[in-house]
């Protein structure tokens, strides 16, 4: 498995942008497909956007298409999330993750997780 620490999160007024990231550590980071979830209280975790091991594709939900930007730099082991003209709905626990073989948007497919990092979107 690879370690996964997120940063980046915190408060933002509507309409403002953030971007987070995420440093892996512990294993081979350009083999794995990299994504980004979302979690608020009592629903389950949310894609929300995933790239290939190559940045060659890259595939998001359609609430944030557009808006949202992800992002891999395979020399440093990081992957980004540039979040743009974000609203309340974007308020959530996003999760870095990473996943050892081809490109899924289920979460129950990605092998590590990282512990997330807090997203607020004041109206």
């Amino acid at each position: 498995q690879v370690q996964l620490v997120e940063s980046g999160g915190g408060l933002v007024q509507a309409g403002g942008s953030l971007r987070l990231s995420c440093a892996a550590s512990g294993r081979t980071f350009s083999n794995y497909v990299m994504g980004w979830f979302r979690q608020t209280p009592g629903k389950e975790r949310a894609f929300v956007a995933v790239i290939t091991w190559d940045a060659g594709n890259t595939y998001y939900a359609a609430s944030v298409k557009g808006r949202f930007t992800i992002s891999r730099d395979n020399a440093k082991n990081t992957v980004a999330l540039q979040m743009n003209n974000l609203g309340p709905e974007d308020t959530a626990v996003y999760f870095c993750a990473a996943r050892y073989g081809l490109v899924s948007t289920s979460p129950r497919d990605f092998d590590s997780w990282g512990q997330g990092t807090q997203v607020t979107v004041s109206s």
